[in-house]
């Protein structure tokens, strides 16, 4: 197994470029794909799951160009594939697999999905159900309720939806994405609490600019008008993935002079960029302004004032949520993070490792099905911890940031490309011995 040493590092300061978010990312590219026209993409995030969305798209006949400027031109189906059959591996990115499983759905053809043997233990039974609901037919090939499936040629006849919100929003944006493609009126009714708010309103947003409205009830019930299609915007940008902001911003919080990232702030529509709330909350400096935040340690410099613990609701920032577990080391006191029962069907049970890692460090840790109680050890992190990974991104990013207080090793660092491939290289340019 590859490693990668970070040594114990004193402040971190610095400006970092962030790469575009791979929600908005892969949400764009399949919206570009179901289009009338073609659509020019700047600043899409280049990234392993990105690439699965890319290649399944060509597979399925989409025209897909990038230029010599890093923008890629999608030349839409004006809502139907023309390939009828097809084996896409889709890898572990949900953001890909989940509106696929949708989309394909109401495509009259014959599909197969697999991805890598974690995605076929992330649950997709509530997707399925809904789509049966409209006349789906999908057959599970290995597990009832999970992955690899195969979708067949199908009569749709679009009916008002019950779909449970309490696993992953990702099911409900590939709903509300695919049935504008059936042409006819469709409400859906969500059982339940919806978690992940932020990123179905993050999906309407992006279908907003394709030119399909949704009209919403509360987050009970979601109203897809019939006789709309999707149309090209000519060109869309990609803002800055606030998931991936949140390492930058929390080193400048722990250790930080200051610490700027550029391409998301304010004006984002983006749920993770309430990251900053809890930040603030734990005492950091936050500056933001329409496209950029800034954040620095409490008393607005090193060796000023200290973070402290916070006991947080992270619905609105699953993904952002697992840098606080992280952050939590620096502060007094024990931190509670609620509301992230969403992290057992992540890309590994992401609060059974964080909490295997954090002990490594010392700390004392609680969890349950959702929530993660987090005390730092009453002296100094644990030197020379030798942290695992288990192919999460997210993982390896948030343990980073140990590095402001222990020298740390990483195993496998190089799972971060599925979401920042040289994330360690900015991680570095803003650190400093």
């Amino acid at each position: 197994m590859e490693w990668l040493d970070l040594p114990l590092v004193r402040c971190a300061t610095g400006k970092v470029r962030l790469p575009g978010s791979k929600s908005i990312s892969n949400r764009v590219l399949l919206l570009s794909a179901l289009a009338e026209g073609t659509t020019v993409i700047s600043n899409l995030l280049e990234s392993d799951d990105t690439e699965r969305m890319l290649d399944s798209l060509k597979m399925l006949g989409i025209a897909v160009t990038r230029t010599d400027e890093g923008r890629y031109l999608i030349t839409g189906c004006s809502g139907g594939f023309t390939v009828k059959e097809a084996e896409l591996f889709l890898g572990n990115a949900g953001t890909a697999f989940r509106p696929l499983t949708a989309v394909l759905s109401l495509m009259h053809g014959h599909y197969y999905l697999s991805g890598v043997p974690r995605m076929h233990e992330r649950p997709i039974g509530d997707l399925v159900d809904a789509l049966r609901q409209v006349g789906a037919v999908i057959t599970y090939l290995e597990r009832e309720h999970f992955p690899p499936l195969e979708i067949h040629p199908a009569a749709i006849h679009p009916a008002d939806i019950l779909i449970n919100g309490n696993i992953s929003s990702q099911f409900l944006s590939g709903l509300l994405m695919a049935l504008p493609l059936a042409g006819e009126p469709a409400t859906i009714i969500v059982n339940g609490t919806l978690i992940s708010q932020p990123y179905v309103t993050l999906t309407i947003a992006q279908m907003a600019h394709f030119g399909v409205r949704v009209e919403q009830e509360s987050w009970l019930r979601f109203i897809v008008p019939g006789n709309q299609i999707y149309r090209s915007p000519g060109k869309i940008a990609v803002e800055g993935d606030a998931s991936s902001a949140s390492y930058f911003l929390a080193a400048g919080a722990i250790a930080g002079g200051s610490v700027r990232v550029d391409g998301v702030g304010r004006d984002s529509c983006q749920g993770d960029i309430r990251f900053v709330e809890a930040l603030e909350a734990m005492g950091a400096c936050i500056k933001i302004g329409s496209d950029w935040i800034e954040s620095s340690a409490p008393g607005c410099g090193p060796g000023g004032k200290v973070l402290k613990a916070i006991d947080f609701d992270c619905n609105h920032i699953p993904d952002a949520a697992m840098t606080l577990a992280t952050t939590a080391l620096f502060a007094q006191g024990t931190t509670t993070l609620r509301n992230i029962a969403s992290w057992r069907v992540k890309e590994t049970d992401r609060i059974a490792a964080m909490s295997t890692e954090l002990r490594k460090l010392g700390a004392q840790v609680e969890s349950g099905d959702d929530f993660l109680r987090i005390t730092p050890p009453g002296g100094s992190l644990a030197a020379n911890a030798v942290i695992d990974t288990y192919d999460d991104h997210r993982m390896a990013m948030c343990f980073s940031l140990i590095s402001l207080g222990a020298p740390v090793r990483i195993n496998d660092p190089h799972c971060v490309a599925k979401t920042f491939p040289d994330y360690f290289e900015k991680f570095a340019a803003i650190t400093h011995q």
